[in-house]
């Protein structure tokens, strides 16, 4: 019998992640706005998440550890979100991550002068909001509402198989 509740769920959260990702791409491919390498990384917990439950869905084993699993990679996508976050709004400095090299001894002028063709968008830099959020701030909030909603369905797995 078929976890018909859960499966509603984790199609849902297949759409969120897909959406999400989707919506990446076409901000930086469609509007042209460069994302920092913070952004980057912010966008591995959607594609795991879209991974993991492809697979649940074509193997159907092991459901309550896939719920586990995403719990875990929104996790990780809400503390990097929170630090992005902390670094936009100036309670962090940016980190060798973000690709702002203080060390400017270590570096020669041919990697200073590379460094400026590139274009290095700094992790500190809000080049894209939606009604007034960055995008870190929406992962925040999606990725904290996303934890609760996998945490109910593990934490009540029994119920929701019915």
């Amino acid at each position: 019998m078929p976890d018909n509740k859960i499966d509603t769920y984790l199609k849902i959260i297949l759409f969120i992640s897909l959406f999400s990702i989707i919506s990446a791409f076409f901000i930086e491919y469609i509007l042209g706005h460069q994302p920092c390498n913070l952004c980057l990384i912010q966008r591995i917990p959607y594609g795991l998440s879209v991974i993991l439950i492809i697979l649940n869905f074509l193997i159907k084993k092991n459901t309550h550890f896939i719920i586990l699993l995403l719990i875990l990679v929104f996790s990780f996508s809400f503390i990097i979100s929170f630090y992005h976050f902390g670094i936009e709004q100036s309670f962090f400095e940016e980190s060798a991550i973000c690709g702002v090299k203080d060390a400017s001894n270590l570096i020669s002028k041919e990697n200073i002068l590379n460094q400026l063709q590139n274009k290095i968008v700094s992790c500190r830099d809000v080049t894209f909001k939606i009604f007034g959020f960055s995008l870190t701030t929406i992962n925040i909030i999606l990725s904290f509402v996303l934890i609760i909603i996998l945490s109910k369905i593990y934490k009540n797995y029994e119920k929701f198989k019915k």
